[in-house]
């Protein structure tokens, strides 16, 4: 794969530490839901970062992609990507990349999306294909966040979850829960499973998407509720949303 050329069209903050960033990325061959880039930084002497960053938005034609990074304290290029990249600056992708963790739309069956953290932005992609493409395919997501200023796109998933037909949402927030909460603040746990999950019986095909023990935990109460493991896809990020 080679190296593109991407400028920067507009930037958007998620939350305190968490940027959206839209990039015109020339001659962009096109992307499927779940796919990701890596980018590359050059410094003046000759120094170079990559890292890879899923893709957050739905495939379109006009070449222009979404990423969305949570910045790292200590990173290289998590703090740069959220809080000095400016629009009209030109960055470096290479991409798309993945053929496993990615939704298209002639899946017609039910979709479980799990998402921890950061690990939502993939599956924001998923959500957004769906809706672009049309579909019908049922999709669920359970998001797990520390608080309530923690969500990313808040207010797309809330509309979305209040057409009913779009999306079913349920949060478990992990550390502060909003007012009058019916939960006390947790982990994901095997009663959220069986509440806020497809059953298994319907056979939905499952993406979990987060830091590795959210991950294998998830897919353990996945398993334990009665999916099979085949049905489960996975995909590990790391504390920024850079994929491991």
């Amino acid at each position: 794969m080679t190296w593109r050329s991407a400028k920067v069209v507009e930037l958007h903050d998620e939350t305190a530490t968490a940027r959206t960033i839209a990039l015109a990325v020339h001659d962009w061959p096109g992307h499927v839901a779940g796919q990701h880039v890596d980018v590359r930084l050059m410094a003046a002497d000759g120094y170079s970062a990559v890292r890879s960053y899923s893709i957050a938005s739905a495939p379109s034609s006009d070449g222009r992609i979404e990423l969305t990074v949570e910045r790292l304290q200590n990173g290289e290029v998590s703090p740069y990507l959220t809080q000095q990249v400016m629009v009209a600056d030109e960055l470096e992708v290479r991409g798309p990349i993945g053929g496993w963790f990615v939704w298209r739309p002639e899946q017609t069956g039910p979709i479980q999306l799990v998402a921890g953290g950061s690990g939502i932005v993939p599956l924001m992609a998923m959500i957004r294909s769906r809706i672009s493409a049309g579909s019908t395919a049922p999709f669920r997501l359970l998001y797990s966040v520390r608080e309530p200023g923690a969500i990313f796109y808040p207010d797309e998933l809330r509309s979305l979850s209040d057409q009913r037909d779009s999306l079913i949402v349920t949060y478990a927030y992990t550390r502060v829960t909003p007012k009058e909460w019916p939960r006390p603040a947790g982990r994901i746990d095997s009663n959220l499973i069986a509440s806020g999950a497809w059953p298994s019986n319907l056979r939905p095909t499952s993406y979990v998407c987060g830091p590795t023990s959210f991950v294998e935990y998830t897919t353990d109460l996945l398993m334990a509720a009665g999916h099979d493991r085949e049905t489960i896809r996975t995909e590990r990020f790391g504390a920024t949303g850079e994929r491991k």
